[in-house]
């Protein structure tokens, strides 16, 4: 089940929306209050929910926030809000496949503006299916490392159902069945392991090499710009940059 994912080395430039914490607070808000809306605002019994919830939390958001998203989705009061989620799919320089999530109130603002985002930064944006079929769905489970030492937390996980295991710089990250994933973070949870986020992620299957740093350079800005953008939530790509040129390329 260990091993080491290549696909993981690009989250170092997944920071920038991280810092812009207006923004980061509005997307959680929004995946809460769908995830009240889909299951219900019980927390308890709404597994998307619990998820959200623990991510708005790490994120330090306020509970209020947290409270005024449940309501929203569940209809409570005068700002119910309905989110269309669409996923859109394309192609960034270098033939790097991107996918981005996005959860809007507006689908024709949405989608022109995705357009507009992969125009502007020599990407194209593709039907759908152009590139998902080169990823899989997947579940996943970060867990500080602090928290918790590698034999156990491989114990664990792997008595829980999980696929596999690897061992970041300051996390372990666990991978699991997209309909596992729930169960497994359930089963943690219950052994007493501290999770810093569950949710579910697109891994690739063909990694993309890009050895020009200005076409890197490029698929990170056509990234950016996306996860930039208000109504996108999730952003992958199947981008893969050497190690020597990683260390030049701006964290």
């Amino acid at each position: 089940m260990a091993g080491h994912s290549k696909w993981s080395k690009v989250k170092r430039f997944k920071g920038a929306i991280d810092a812009k914490r207006g923004k980061i607070f509005s997307k959680l808000s929004k995946e809460i209050s769908i995830a009240a809306k889909s299951g219900g605002g019980d927390p308890d019994g709404n597994p998307r929910l619990r998820s959200a919830i623990l991510a708005a939390r790490s994120a330090s958001m306020p509970n209020d926030n947290v409270e005024r998203a449940i309501k929203r989705g569940t209809g409570e009061g005068t700002n119910a809000q309905h989110f269309d989620e669409i996923t859109y799919e394309g192609y960034a320089p270098g033939g790097v496949a991107v996918i981005a999530e996005a959860a809007t109130d507006n689908k024709n603002r949405t989608a022109a503006e995705i357009r507009r985002i992969f125009t502007k930064n020599h990407g194209h944006l593709g039907s759908s299916g152009s590139v998902s079929y080169m990823f899989h769905r997947k579940g996943q489970i970060i867990v500080p490392r602090s928290s918790i030492d590698e034999e156990r937390i491989f114990e664990l996980a792997l008595e829980a159902g999980a696929e596999e295991l690897t061992n970041q710089e300051d996390a372990y990250l666990i991978i699991t069945a997209p309909d596992q994933l729930y169960a497994v973070a359930e089963a943690l949870r219950k052994a007493g392991v501290t999770t810093e986020s569950q949710k579910f992620t697109f891994i690739p299957d063909t990694i993309i090499t890009v050895a020009d740093e200005s076409v890197a350079q490029q698929v990170l800005r056509l990234c950016d710009a996306l996860e930039d953008d208000d109504d996108v939530q999730n952003v992958y790509s199947n981008l893969e940059i050497p190690d020597e040129m990683l260390a030049k390329l701006p964290a």
